[in-house]
């Protein structure tokens, strides 16, 4: 048995499902968006079963990029979590054939409370769609189980929905990055998004000296410094070059090389330096890495020393 040829047929299955359904858009997606942009409450999502597994997926995707929403299961609303929605909430109803029991019992209350509802299932014509505001059909037209009946492309469909609802609200909402760090301090995506480069910035004892320096004496200092550089600043206290290792070995190439020249002479003048100690250190990282450099200068306005960010120390905190 070909099992990669089975793998090969089940992701492109559901890749054309996808693809027909994204030239196949004839819901009202801007009214969805509103209703959800003017909710004064919260989404609640909702669902049995697979419909269920994807809605609460798509509840924690819309409450991390700024949707306050959460799942709620509809056997558990008819029997007193009904009172968890609110006169200002709005629902999320998802049911692939759009009867599910459980979830149409609890949709002529949401009506009586005045609820508005966003509907996904297969068929216009079902329960669900006929008591939804905003209907979004995510019918497929073969599902990549062999049998055709176990949720797999519909699963799929779904849940990109999901996907293609909170990015349309990102987009409303002008959702920056620096918004998404806020929901996620913790683990190695929250130090992504959530350190600064003032954060991890090195402000003291660094390793400083003037355009007269000499050479052994800045070498020195350099290895006092324990950062595989020295900085060189004019009588302003503004950064004029840097001495790396780098530097220093390309001096000792050379036939007039000496350890009494003055270390502006072998220095890299105008380094690359960074204004914005605000700046998120994933994005530091990003201009390390492009100009192929390990110690990113930072500088105020007026180009003076601020203090100095070393890719170890970003590495060490877990900045990738």
């Amino acid at each position: 048995m070909d099992f990669k040829q089975i793998v090969r047929d089940v992701l492109l299955t559901e890749a054309n499902e996808l693809e027909r359904a994204a030239q196949n858009i004839s819901f009202d997606i801007e009214k969805a968006i509103d209703l959800i942009i003017n909710c004064k409450g919260k989404l609640i999502i909702s669902g049995v079963g697979k419909s269920g597994l994807v809605g609460t997926k798509i509840a924690a995707t819309l409450a991390s990029t700024g949707t306050s929403s959460f799942f709620l299961h509809p056997t558990e609303a008819m029997h007193g979590d009904l009172g968890m929605i609110g006169k200002d909430d709005i629902v999320l109803g998802i049911s692939y054939s759009g009867e599910s029991e459980e979830l149409v019992q609890i949709l002529p209350h949401l009506k009586r409370l005045n609820i508005p509802l966003i509907g996904m299932a297969r068929s216009e014509n079902s329960t669900l769609a006929k008591y939804s505001d905003v209907f979004i059909n995510i019918y497929v037209e073969k599902e990549a189980c062999p049998l055709d009946t176990a949720p797999t492309s519909s699963t799929t469909l779904t849940m990109a929905m999901g996907d293609a609802l909170a990015v349309c609200l990102m987009k409303r909402r002008d959702f920056k990055k620096e918004d998404f760090a806020s929901f996620h301090p913790g683990g190695s995506l929250g130090k992504k998004l959530f350190i600064k480069v003032d954060d991890l910035l090195r402000k003291e004892n660094l390793p400083v000296v003037s355009r007269e320096t000499r050479l052994k004496d800045a070498i020195l200092i350099m290895s006092q410094g324990r950062l595989g550089s020295v900085i060189i600043t004019d009588e302003d206290n503004k950064v004029f070059g840097l001495l790396s290792d780098g530097d220093l070995r390309r001096a000792l190439m050379n036939e007039k090389f000496s350890l009494e020249c003055k270390v502006e002479e072998i220095a890299t003048l105008n380094p690359k330096t960074l204004k914005n100690k605000e700046l998120l250190a994933s994005d530091a990282l990003q201009v390390i890495e492009n100009y192929k450099i390990q110690l990113l200068i930072v500088t105020d306005e007026n180009d003076k020393l601020v203090g100095v960010l070393h890719i170890h120390d970003l590495i060490e905190a877990g900045i990738k």
